[in-house]
Order: structure tokens, then C-alpha cells, then sequence
């Protein structure tokens, strides 16, 4: 058993802006549940704070510097999860609502090199022990390019902890102007291609590739993905340089959070030996999102994530009026890009009792779209591991998806796996012709009610808990403590 550091620029329910709090939440409990003892340390946004002091209450543990700039630690206990938080408020993440990366107008912060260093310097800090407290972890868990430099930073120390760097989605690397390394202090060696310089730039992602002992990502596929020209985006070199250190471990779902039969969002709850409730949800999410009733022969279609390109939500654009010319309704929920936001505004006001767009991100109402519609629509360009497709197979409703990543680690064709192992559609090239393609044997499948059951039935009793995976992520722990202490 470990004590564990787990460094996360967001973790649910204090922050969330994707699949990567899920994760921060998910993974830390079951690695509890194992017998670990594991702290998840967390910015201290101005939600995090009001979280963790209206519903969980918190307690000062330590009081630092980082530079010129002030820090408290606060530790919160989470009981419903097992998760112990640390979270830390500073002026550098305290004084700033909204999206932890980027402005109203989404382009990034530009402080983020420097709000992130301090993150990355204040989890170095607590590694080593330097901050006063009477315990130091045996492994520290960084991720994402936020939490990056904090291996690059432990590198050299004696008495450091074993670190594992977890790749939650390459394309985001945090890359910053070269002078930005003389402002945040870093020294000389960091700045050559073997390390921290990227084709002029400064990388905060390479110091996690490059310095961790071991490096994992979030699903197999995507393990081998980015280790290709054409998934690595500048990085499948590195990647393949430290192939024997890289480990695709498969995420899992925390389903105390996600399970229909018990999940406190619902208008209904229902199990894979009964689904005569997944229709009064479906009913109900008509309702609420004021759609046309009456349509009950076609499926009902939902997405949920955010409104980037990465997502595919160019593709659901092109095939949205198509959907709709079947009669098909269409339930969209989430936020992103200025100009995706207004290509699917305007179709929803064309459409107003066929197409619904929530521009925000709801946590309850994701849970009753998940449940309420019959097929899932996820066609992302590249997809590490996706949640919402697992959601979706937990909450009786096939999904349709680009075959990539871990969406195909996790969705088997009914059109290529027997039926015993059928749970949803998938498409292998990025394009409205072939999204539409699978759609339409969908639709047509969902015409047969027996087929149709037999697919959700797959799905819902697949097990998608943390249990494995943790165990997985326990071996790569063992792993890196080895390579810290080898020659």
C-alpha cells in the first residue's frame, strides 16, 4: 500500500470542466478503497473554495510561500466518495470565477504559465515534505499538462518520491514563449529538445513525458495512438522513446455516481432487468427541454461534452438537419467555441420542438439526457478514453461513435461483433458521409425492439468500475518505485 499525491488541476465535485475531474475523483476513491492513502490536490478556485466550506467543511493545515506569493492549505474530507482534499488557495487561482484556462471569450489565461508553476512548485514542495506537515507521499500522481513540471522539478532530488505522469489528452500541452522560462525562474538545463524546449517553445508536457518514471494515458488504443505521427501531435518521438515506460490503462466510472438504479437525478430508476423506466425518463427529458411529444417512434439523440472540434461537433452540425428531416429529436448539452456554439444556436432556433441545446454544462440534467435519450452521439475526431460514451452504455442507451481511442476500447459494432458482445455503433473515418452512415443502421435497428434490448442489455452489464483499472495503476506504482531507485 502507497500514500499517494494526486495532483489534478480539477477534481469533482470542486471543479469540473471535463472528463479529467471525473477521473480526479473516481480513481483516488477505489485507489482508497485498496488500502492507499491518497490526497488529491486541487487549486483553490473560487467554486473550490465555496464547495469545500458550505458542504464539507475544512480545516487550515499549512500556511507557505511560493515566491511572492501566499498559500493556505485546506484539507476537506469528501465522506460520500473516500477522497481526502487538499486544496490550495492563492491569489494565483482565488480571485478568478469561471473556466480554470481560459476567458469568456475562450482564449487562455495569460497567466497560466505562471499560475500553473506555482501549482506544479507547491506539489514539488509538499513531495519532499517542506511544507510541515508529517506525511510524505511514496508517489507522486501528476496529470495533464497543468500538473507537468512537477516531475521535471523533483528530478535530482535523493529523497524524492516515485512519479507517474498520466496523459489525459495530448493536443493540450501547455506551450508557452520561450522567454516565459526566465520569468518563472527555471534553470538553463530544462531548455534543450531532450527536455522542456519544443520547436522554440517552453512545454510544460514534455517535463511530465520526459522526467516521470512512469507515464500512463487513459485507455490502450490511444496508448499506441499517440505514438504515431498522426495522433502524437509532435510528441509520438518521446512517446515511442519511452514506449517500455508507457502504460494504456482503461478508465473506469464511478458508479456509486452513475447508475440508474440508484441515481438520485432521475424522474425514474431502472435496472438492465427492467427498462420500462428508462421511458418515463425519456418522457420527462421531453418535458423539461419542451420538445414535440408524439414522436415516439423515432429515437430520441442526445450529446454531451464540450463544443470543440476535437468532439466532432462540425460532424453532428452536418447531419443535425438530417436527423431532424427523420423526425428524430435531438437533446445537446455543453459549452465551447464561439462560433460551434452559434452554428448549433441557430439550427435550435430554426427547430424549437426537435432540437434542444443547454449552453452550460449541468450535472443533473447530463444524468437525465444520459438516461431520457435513446442513442448517444460521441463522433470525436480523437477520443483518449471518453466517459459519456460509458455513461451511456451504463444508463441503457447505445451509442454512436468514431472508432478511435478508447471509444473503440469500449463500443462493438452491432454490424461486426455477435450479439452477445453488440453494444452500439461506430464508424471508422471522421466524416458526415460515414457518421450518417452509421446513424442511419441505427435508426433502422432501433425499428426492431427485441434487437434494440438485447444491445442496451449489453451495455448496462458490463462492469466499467474502477476496481481493475485501480489495480493496474497500483502495478504502475510499483513500477515507478523501481525505476526510481535504479541505477
Amino acid at each position: 500500500m502507497h500514500k499517494i499525491l494526486f495532483a489534478s488541476s480539477e477534481a469533482y465535485p470542486l471543479i469540473k470542466t471535463g472528463g479529467l475531474a471525473d477521473v480526479s475523483a473516481s480513481l483516488p476513491a477505489a485507489l482508497t478503497a485498496l488500502g492507499n492513502q491518497v490526497r488529491v490536490l486541487v487549486p483553490g478556485y473560487p467554486q473550490a473554495l465555496d464547495v469545500i466550506k458550505k458542504s464539507f467543511g475544512r480545516r487550515r493545515i499549512a500556511q507557505l510561500t511560493i515566491g511572492t506569493t501566499a498559500v493556505t492549505l485546506w484539507q476537506t474530507p469528501v465522506k460520500n466518495a473516500d477522497i481526502t482534499f487538499w486544496v490550495a488557495e492563492c491569489s494565483a487561482f482565488s480571485t478568478r470565477s469561471g473556466n480554470p484556462y481560459t476567458d469568456e471569450n475562450d482564449r487562455d489565461w495569460s497567466d497560466n504559465a505562471e499560475r500553473f508553476h506555482l501549482f506544479c512548485e507547491l506539489t514539488r514542495r509538499l513531495a519532499l515534505g517542506d511544507v510541515g506537515l508529517r506525511w510524505q507521499p511514496d508517489v507522486v500522481h501528476c496529470n495533464d499538462w497543468p500538473t507537468a513540471l512537477a516531475p521535471a522539478l523533483l528530478h535530482g532530488h535523493s529523497n524524492r518520491p516515485a512519479t507517474v505522469f498520466t496523459i489525459h489528452n495530448l493536443a493540450y500541452q501547455g506551450l508557452f514563449p520561450a522567454e516565459t522560462r526566465h520569468e518563472l525562474g527555471l534553470p538553463e538545463t530544462f531548455w534543450h529538445m531532450h527536455s522542456l524546449e519544443f520547436y522554440g517553445q517552453l512545454s510544460f508536457i514534455k517535463g511530465g513525458l520526459i522526467y516521470a518514471d512512469r507515464l500512463t494515458t487513459v485507455s490502450p488504443s490511444y496508448a499506441g495512438e499517440i505514438r504515431t505521427e498522426q495522433h502524437g501531435c509532435g510528441l509520438d518521438g518521446v512517446l515511442r522513446d519511452r514506449g517500455e515506460h508507457l502504460s494504456g490503462i482503461l478508465n473506469g466510472v464511478h458508479q456509486a455516481d452513475w447508475d440508474p438504479e440508484t441515481d438520485p437525478h432521475l424522474p425514474a430508476n431502472y435496472h438492465a432487468d427492467d427498462l420500462r423506466n428508462k421511458a418515463r425518463c425519456k418522457q420527462n427529458l421531453v418535458r423539461e427541454l419542451r420538445l414535440d411529444v408524439g414522436r415516439e417512434e423515432q429515437p430520441l439523440v442526445g450529446f454531451i461534452g464540450r463544443l470543440v472540434e476535437q468532439k466532432g461537433i462540425d460532424l453532428i452540425v452536418e447531419i443535425l438537419p438530417w436527423l431532424i428531416a427523420q423526425g428524430c429529436r435531438v437533446a445537446l448539452l455543453g459549452s465551447g467555441t464561439p462560433e460551434l456554439e452559434q452554428r448549433l444556436d441557430a439550427l435550435a432556433r430554426q427547430h424549437p420542438g426537435q432540437v434542444s441545446l443547454t449552453l452550460t454544462y449541468d450535472e443533473a440534467l447530463a444524468h437525465r439526457i444520459t438516461a431520457g435519450v435513446d442513442l448517444f452521439m460521441m463522433p470525436s475526431r480523437f477520443e483518449p478514453c471518453g466517459l459519456n460514451q460509458m455513461y451511456s452504455l451504463l444508463y441503457g442507451t447505445p451509442p454512436v461513435v468514431h472508432s478511435i481511442g478508447g471509444l473503440k476500447d469500449t463500443v462493438f459494432d452491432a454490424d461486426e461483433f455477435p450479439m452477445d458482445q453488440a453494444n452500439g455503433f461506430s464508424f471508422n473515418e471522421p466524416t458526415p458521409e460515414s457518421f450518417l452512415q452509421a446513424l442511419r443502421r441505427a435508426l433502422n435497428l432501433y425499428q426492431d425492439p427485441a434487437h434494440w434490448q438485447r444491445l442496451q442489455v449489453n451495455g448496462m452489464k458490463v462492469d466499467y468500475s474502477w476496481q481493475h483499472s485501480a489495480r493496474a495503476y497500483m502495478d504502475v506504482y510499483d513500477s515507478a518505485l523501481e525505476q526510481r531507485t535504479a541505477p
